[in-house]
């Protein structure tokens, strides 16, 4: 399936699809006449046409026109007007016979359709004819810009159900076995298409090509890998996520939402921690250091034992170092006088101003964390540290451990 087969569905949002069609010429009749004499010979210098076209697609449309013609004989002894409504079906026949390999200006549209005609002669009529007719015509094209096109068309219609001759006389005549379906009309006329709609081109022109087809798919894979990303990693992408921003490692349910069963705004993993922070305090305070004095929390906060860790080039903290952020959450609740550095750190691989800057990323989020479970942001400074040089670059588990943020608590 080629390019252009795709351009009912694909390419469709690209170009616009209305127009209004307007224009005026000549129009001439071909029988029947109830004077022979009236035979018109030359064209009728009186046709008017405007219409309203959609177009499906770059290849097919349809219009509701409305016409209004003069038809005179060639003395000037009577005169008939005629009106109309029709409904046409288009056919971009530029766009199916590949015009668009050879010339950007020139268009060919045919159309086929039906309508409704009354007519009127007057003083010899005393009311209007009414009669249907079908019609068939072909429309060339130059486009003079992306929002008008020069159009010449010339339509052929045949008239059925007819009572009346052109210039008034009953039709078919009395003792005649005629149907009344003899009755030609021709119309030659010039006139604009103008293109409605936000888009650059209307279907008349619009060539749906490879380089277009690529970029559409392009889009969508933008867009399909937009939907996927999953800014908190919690396994739920951010399409589907009620909770973009959930605390990372934290249990969420199928929609992203951290649980939170006693509803106090606390993710329940960040509660649970109390007692396991109790617990370490307590065995901590213990065991004397090798000063046999007592170490506290804060002093193994301080002292680095409590860090926060990242995967490389990330600045969101890995599931697996939560826990040291709870450390400090715990401490804060239980100090609420107390403030803290958030410090934030890089490995030396990469520029060093974007270490900087990925450093201070990653204090800020950890900092994020905090404030989201209930620590006050006044009571937390950020500092990005850049690099930290003091591991050997060149072993990636070495470097693990510099990717991290720690903290300094006053």
């Amino acid at each position: 399936m080629n390019a252009q087969d795709n351009e009912s569905t694909d390419g469709a949002k690209e170009f616009n699809k209305w127009s209004i069609d307007f224009g005026g010429g000549v129009n001439k009749t071909s029988g029947p006449f109830a004077d022979p004499s009236s035979y018109v010979e030359a064209f009728n210098f009186f046709h008017a046409e405007l219409g309203f076209r959609y177009m499906f697609n770059t290849k097919f449309g349809l219009k509701l026109s409305g016409t209004y013609d003069v038809i005179n004989d060639k003395d000037d002894k009577w005169e008939t007007n005629m009106f109309g409504v029709d409904v046409q079906a288009y056919a971009n026949l530029g766009r199916i016979m590949e015009f668009e390999t050879w010339t950007k200006r020139i268009g060919l549209l045919g159309h086929l359709g039906a309508g409704i005609n009354g007519f009127e002669t007057k003083d010899v009529m005393d009311d209007n004819e009414w009669m249907a007719r079908l019609m068939v015509g072909i429309t060339p094209q130059f486009r003079i810009s992306d929002r008008v096109a020069l159009y010449g068309d010339f339509t052929v219609s045949r008239a059925f159900d007819q009572e009346h001759t052109w210039d008034g006389g009953v039709y078919p005549a009395p003792g005649s076995n005629q149907q009344g379906f003899d009755a030609w009309f021709y119309t030659a006329s010039l006139g604009l298409n103008i293109y409605l709609g936000g888009k650059e081109q209307h279907a008349d022109w619009y060539v749906y090509n490879e380089s277009d087809k690529l970029a559409e798919a392009v889009s969508r894979i933008d867009e399909l890998e937009a939907k996927m990303q999953d800014t908190d990693r919690d396994g739920v992408p951010d399409y589907l996520d009620a909770e973009p921003n959930t605390t990372a490692g934290v249990a969420v349910d199928t929609k992203g939402r951290s649980i939170d069963k006693n509803n106090n705004g606390i993710p329940d993993e960040l509660e649970s921690v109390t007692q396991r922070v109790d617990t370490l305090e307590s065995e901590v305070r213990g065991n004397g250091g090798a000063n046999g004095k007592s170490v506290g929390l804060k002093e193994m906060i301080n002292g680095g034992y409590v860090n926060v860790y990242f995967d490389f080039n990330k600045d969101t903290p890995n599931a697996q170092s939560v826990s040291g952020i709870n450390f400090l959450i715990k401490y804060l609740k239980d100090n609420p006088s107390s403030t803290a550095d958030v410090i934030g750190y890089a490995d030396e691989i990469g520029d060093n101003a974007y270490n900087n800057d990925l450093s201070q990323r990653r204090a800020a989020n950890v900092k994020k964390v905090l404030v989201e479970a209930g620590i006050d942001a006044s009571r937390l400074n950020i500092i990005g540290n850049g690099e930290d040089a003091s591991v050997d670059k060149k072993s990636k588990q070495a470097r693990q451990t510099v990717r991290r943020v720690t903290f300094k608590l006053k």
